[in-house]
């Protein structure tokens, strides 16, 4: 009777951990890494991996398959349930993109089971019949082709849409992109989830002296407004400059306007603003930065100029609220969905309009330390451990379709 208990209660144990098991499935999900660059995050590098590293460690029982292009670093291996795979080509051009991702991702893909493909880089597989989530960050290319370098942009131009239509489920950083997809491409809003960006760690404000050494270091002493991102003409570059030298030679303030970033391509237009300013020796250009000089630099801003004319989401506007500097922002495409009442909103068309922006910041001290304050609640909006979450939730309800 002993013995004939035991075995009955062994099988019902076995069978119900086999229902559990059934119940809480862990997921194999692999995901696009391939802009895990060390030294060299930028957009899509650091929005991978900010997602990708919360994920891994808020799940720990999943499995996490990384796909690189090219030797990884093991800076970006987070936890022992990642594993990485290089798979070849290293997909940096258009020929690179489709043999990447139409014959080495489908294939590793199936062999190792994946049950659902992360791309957070606004490219997919066509080719593959595994579950995708793709991200795409803005419409860029579709809308300005032209600022899109001609290596890529053909390749752009004709996969984004068809991408967008593959994808099982898509990303957005912004609810603007969620309807600019929609109303552009045609797909279905239901298809479509806003996902906010969060602030990248590390941004915090500064004391009183720190300020002052970054402003004796880089501007001699003087106070700035500063710009940081990509110097491109999308990024509304030539105007800035051109705004800058009219409050200059309205107010004669001692300000100087700094900008940190690599020159993009297109930049001709930009060096021309230069070169015609009449404040081009308050105006420097500071290059590619790490992140510990670019965060001094924002926290000691009089103030964030980012007037870009078009933008998925615009991480210095969140960045500069974080180090409690206020913002001058554009008032088109995302950036007041980011800003929201704690930026000077501006036409990023009008020279008259962003140089009189900057004299506002300038001269009414009360005024930006009322949009500073508005920052620190509107910045509460934003986090990189909730959209983790959320960009997991879409993965796994994808899985299971």
């Amino acid at each position: 009777m002993a013995l004939w208990f035991c075995v009955t209660f062994a099988r019902h144990f076995v069978m119900l951990g086999f229902v559990l098991s059934s119940i809480v499935k862990h997921l194999k999900i692999a995901l696009n890494t391939r802009f895990l660059l060390p030294g060299q995050l930028e957009g899509f590098g650091w929005y991978t991996h900010e997602i990708a590293r919360r994920m891994a460690a808020q799940h720990p029982g999943d499995e996490f398959i990384f796909l690189f292009d090219q030797p990884f670093d093991a800076q970006f291996v987070y936890g022992k349930n990642i594993t990485p795979i290089v798979l070849p080509p290293r997909a940096r051009f258009a020929p690179q993109f489709y043999f990447w991702f139409e014959w080495a991702v489908p294939k590793v893909l199936k062999e190792i089971g994946a049950d659902v493909f992360f791309s957070p880089d606004a490219m997919c597989s066509l080719s593959t019949k595994t579950p995708t989530v793709m991200t795409c960050h803005d419409l860029v290319p579709l809308h300005y082709p032209k600022q899109i370098p001609l290596i890529h942009r053909h390749y752009l131009l004709h996969f984004l849409p068809k991408h967008l239509r593959r994808a099982d489920r898509i990303l957005t950083v912004s609810d603007y992109v969620r309807q600019d997809i929609f109303q552009t491409c045609g797909i279905p809003l239901e298809k479509i989830t806003t996902v906010h960006n969060g602030c990248r760690e590390g941004f915090y404000p500064l004391q009183v002296h720190e300020k002052q050494q970054i402003r004796d270091e880089y501007a001699d002493g003087q106070a700035f407004f500063f710009y940081a991102g990509a110097i491109h003409p999308r990024k509304n570059i030539p105007r800035l400059i051109r705004a800058f030298d009219l409050f200059k030679n309205k107010t004669a303030a001692p300000v100087k306007l700094l900008l940190a970033g690599r020159f993009a391509w297109e930049t001709g237009e930009v060096k021309t603003a230069f070169e015609q300013a009449n404040s081009r020796a308050d105006i420097r250009f500071l290059g590619h930065l790490e992140n510990e000089k670019l965060l001094k630099l924002m926290a000691s801003a009089l103030a964030l100029t980012y007037v870009s004319i078009s933008e998925g989401f615009g991480l210095p506007v969140l960045e500069a609220m974080n180090t409690d500097t206020p913002v001058l922002a554009a008032n088109t495409t995302s950036l007041p969905e980011v800003a929201g009442d704690a930026a000077l909103l501006v036409d990023p068309f009008s020279e008259i309009a962003i140089a009189d922006g900057l004299e506002k910041l300038w001269r009414d001290g009360a005024f930006a330390q009322n949009l500073v304050e508005k920052g620190r609640a509107q910045r509460q909006k934003f986090s990189w451990d909730v959209a983790a979450q959320q960009v997991y939730q879409i993965l796994k309800e994808t899985a299971a379709k």
